[in-house]
């Protein structure tokens, strides 16, 4: 293991006197405003049947701290007679509007019954905002109109939870799974399903939506994404998603989502028993890690014309750390995504009963406090779930920066490049 430091936090939900628990933490980041949307699913007790509506805190994010707004509930991210869950927010940058993608689920139904049964009772839905979370759109229902005839095909679904992404090309994607139904045949009741990962997207900023294949081969369950430079000017889409096979499934797509290759077992990346979700966001490498290097002899064994550099991204990722429970959320980096062996780590971030978590990045450019030179600071903000005696008793926000996150880190060859150098006091950035 790493270091022994732990980033400071800051409690954002927690558990009521009266039993109301807030579960399935969801982050978005918008540079532009300097904005944090802090996301929860307010329920009646821990249950998932108990789940309600979504709440949201609204937080500034200043040079040196972040001032948090009261908690209130998205009201219009709501169906009547639905529980609104797995929320999942976008943010388009073309255009400014915020997507806050939830699924509505009626009644007190749950997800083993729908998968039991075969009776899908989830609903795809969304809400806009244009004014940086402070009021919402009517709530528009897509399920129809875009899952369609699939819906015979699917026991159940649901979105992330936890941020969706945009592309360089304008693409919104937000991450799903449905667990498909194999077989009907056993007296004409269902036999078999199987749980598969997949994506919702618009080339239109978000006019009209459509779905693209599942991912074909591993079980895969609730899922993020990220867009993938690599050096020679490619670009893939990563998606690693939880599973019940004991391991993280990564699965790669070339084209922004549509089609996903097979999966594969990322077994430097374990799973609790029944599995949990897990967060990954990209960033691009720090660009002192290059200083020295020629970035022409990265591709000395290409072609002539293909010879392109580009910053890579790296991928950060989130997770309880434990095999045997939801406990010690930690955090692995990777520089090489499409490699399942390239993940270090974890540090631990949080030492305790942990659970469900969301990644946003955060880069403090030359006009911020800290940033040296023109090289921007690299940080990162976690909202987790966490407690005492049960992961489910808060939720709680913490900002640390990649430079904290390599000294944190075991040792990896891969990464002993110098990196610019902050460190984290409460929520604010001591530089």
């Amino acid at each position: 293991m790493g270091s022994r430091h732990v980033p400071a936090r800051t409690v954002l939900f927690e558990r009521e006197k009266n039993g109301v628990t807030y579960r399935v933490p969801a982050l978005l980041y918008i540079p532009r405003w300097s904005t944090l949307l802090a996301f929860a699913e307010e329920r009646l007790s821990a249950d998932d049947a108990h789940a309600n509506l979504l709440v949201l805190r609204r937080g500034t994010f200043y040079r040196n701290y972040v001032e948090w707004e009261d908690m209130y509930a998205v009201e219009r991210a709501h169906l009547p007679g639905h529980r609104s869950m797995n929320p999942c927010p976008l943010y388009n940058d073309f255009t400014g509007q915020i997507f806050l993608f939830f699924i509505a689920v009626l009644g007190r139904a749950t997800e083993s019954y729908q998968i039991i049964s075969g009776h899908n009772l989830a609903r795809l839905c969304y809400v806009t905002s244009s004014d940086q979370g402070r009021s919402w759109s009517e709530v528009t229902d897509l399920t129809y109109k875009v899952i369609g005839e699939s819906l015979k095909e699917w026991a159940t679904f649901a979105l992330g939870p936890g941020h969706g992404i945009q592309l360089k090309s304008g693409r919104l994607l937000v991450p799903a799974y449905t667990y498909h139904i194999n077989c009907r045949d056993c007296f004409g009741k269902l036999c078999r399903t199987t749980p598969q990962a997949f994506t919702f997207r618009s080339d239109d900023h978000g006019k009209s939506w459509t779905f693209g294949e599942l991912i074909p081969n591993l079980q895969t369950v609730e899922c993020q994404l990220v867009s993938v430079d690599e050096e020679d000017g490619t670009n893939i889409l990563y998606c690693n998603a939880r599973s019940p096979l004991g391991f993280r499934v990564q699965a790669l797509s070339s084209d922004g989502g549509i089609v996903f290759q097979p999966g594969q077992l990322v077994e430097k990346l374990v799973e609790t028993p029944s599995g949990c979700h897990g967060s990954v966001i990209g960033f691009p490498a720090p660009l002192n890690f290059f200083s020295g290097l020629n970035a022409n002899n990265l591709l000395s064994d290409q072609p002539r014309s293909a010879k392109r550099f580009q910053t890579p991204t790296w991928v950060l990722y989130s997770h309880p750390t434990s095999t045997q429970s939801r406990v010690n959320l930690g955090v692995y980096l990777s520089p090489y995504p499409k490699d399942a062996d390239s993940w270090s780590g974890p540090w631990i971030i949080y030492e305790g009963p942990s659970a469900y978590s969301d990644l946003a990045y955060i880069e403090l450019t030359s006009g911020d406090a800290g940033a040296v030179g023109s090289s921007p600071v690299v940080a990162f903000a976690c909202l987790f779930e966490n407690g005492i005696n049960s992961p489910y008793e808060q939720i709680s926000f913490s900002i640390f920066t990649l430079y904290e996150v390599i000294q944190s880190l075991p040792p990896n060859p891969l990464l002993h490049q110098p990196v610019t150098k902050t460190r984290i006091k409460g929520n604010c950035m001591m530089f």
